[in-house]
């Protein structure tokens, strides 16, 4: 099975350049997001951590 996506892969031209693009994508999008975990604001930080144990009155609360 190996030998034949190594032969298949083998006959497409520039396909070198395939794992080169996914480093980059991935080495932009993790220091994108660290880059924005080190900026964000506390407040915002805060306010979305506690909001799975705000109670809103709003909310209806169904009873299996």
């Amino acid at each position: 099975m190996l030998k034949f996506v190594k032969g298949y892969l083998e006959s497409i031209e520039g396909v070198a350049t395939y794992p080169m693009i996914s480093l980059l994508i991935f080495f932009v999008f993790f220091t994108v997001l660290l880059w924005w975990v080190f900026t964000a604001s506390k407040e915002h930080v805060e306010e979305m951590g506690a909001l799975p144990l705000e109670n809103d009155d709003n909310q209806q609360n169904f009873e299996l």
